[in-house]
């Protein structure tokens, strides 16, 4: 069962991440601070070690160097499949909710927008592709940035053996909220939160619905761009 993300006030609690650039647009937005950085961008290999290193410790305090390095190494093994889905950033929160472990991903890319006249069209074009689908629940919505879409759902992911207890890969249900924001130069920024842990969905589908409403565009001489299709 699936539920819209709840844009509740936006509260700033973490510095934003690097802006992400679309030609002359700027993106730019607010995690919360239970969320932590997964080196994607990292080329040196060293250097990811070690961001995945302080990752783990900042998202497990106290839990012991076994756990710590497990968690490493299940966010250095999940970074192939973030950089083909085209994130750009990507973090990682991981909590407990009512005594249940529980975990979620959240990654933006910068993507192509469908052909279009404007916003307003690839709006509804993007809407109309992903309802095509039939396989999630998609919605047109106004976030403070201007005109978007929301696509929810579940899908069926997969862990690779080494990090089962039975060296057997194992399916899993992953449930997902995407978030499309066109721009009005042919690129459409995109935001997903998923988590594999369902007791954790009401508290990081809220966390989200903060995060795609702290999104801010700007024009390259750093005015504030809004992109609403409601009439004023």
């Amino acid at each position: 069962m699936t539920r819209r993300p709840e844009h509740a006030e936006f509260i700033p609690t973490h510095p934003a991440p690097p802006v992400l650039r679309a030609d002359d647009i700027q993106v730019r937005w607010v995690m919360p601070e239970t969320f932590h950085d997964i080196p994607v961008q990292e080329t040196d290999d060293d250097a990811a070690v070690r961001l995945l290193g302080e990752l783990a410790e900042k998202a497990l305090p106290g839990a012991g160097e076994e756990a710590q390095t497990a968690l490493a190494v299940t966010c250095a093994l999940g970074v192939d499949d973030l950089l083909a889905a085209g994130a750009q950033y990507a973090g990682l929160c991981v909590m407990a909710i009512d005594d249940t472990p529980c975990a979620a991903t959240v990654f933006a890319a910068l993507v192509d927008s469908p052909d279009a006249a404007d916003v307003g069209n690839a709006v509804k074009k993007i809407a109309s592709d992903l309802r095509d689908l039939g396989d999630a629940e998609v919605s047109e919505i106004e976030l403070p940035c201007g005109a978007a879409v929301s696509y929810i759902g579940s899908r069926e992911d997969k862990l690779i053996g080494e990090l089962t207890a039975s060296g057997e890969g194992l399916t899993f249900s992953t449930w997902y909220i995407r978030v499309y924001v066109p721009l009005p130069n042919g690129t459409s920024f995109m935001m997903e939160m998923s988590t594999p842990t369902m007791a954790g969905w009401d508290a990081f589908s809220t966390m989200f619905g903060n995060t795609v409403s702290s999104i801010r565009l700007f024009r390259a001489d750093g005015s504030p761009l809004i992109t609403s299709t409601v009439a004023v």
